[in-house]
């Protein structure tokens, strides 16, 4: 169990840690052309949410392997697997139904690794 919470949480840390620095340091027109998103939210919310990533990516990597807190791991991958809800429902609000599959993708190992982290 410890091994595979270990190879999704790290894939999911690595994968927020770059969308969410992205999300933090770049302009709206540098996030267009692969987050089209980004016209619809204000910017303040679009830097939120990367904070929000990489700070999910940290607590599914930092809790566990110090061994302080370890059950923040679980909430980090709960408060991930929220965040894709969120944006499930923003493309679904955009009628792109179609750019849904890796949000799924990600919600689905998000879970996973929350049971993992609890289970562990």
């Amino acid at each position: 169990m410890d091994v595979a919470y270990w190879i999704l949480a790290g894939l999911l840390a690595l994968f927020y840690a770059y969308a969410g620095g992205k999300k933090i340091a770049q302009s709206p027109d540098q996030l267009r052309p692969m987050m089209g998103w980004v016209d619809q939210l204000p910017l303040p919310l679009v830097r939120t949410i990367g904070t929000l990533e990489v700070l999910g990516a940290i607590g599914l990597v930092l809790p566990k392997l110090t061994g302080i807190l370890p059950g923040l791991a679980i909430a980090a991958a709960i408060g991930l697997a929220l965040i894709q809800v969120g944006g499930i429902a923003l493309h679904l609000s955009r009628g792109e139904a179609r750019l849904i599959g890796l949000n799924i993708v990600l919600l689905g190992l998000a879970v996973v690794t929350a049971w993992l982290a609890a289970a562990s």
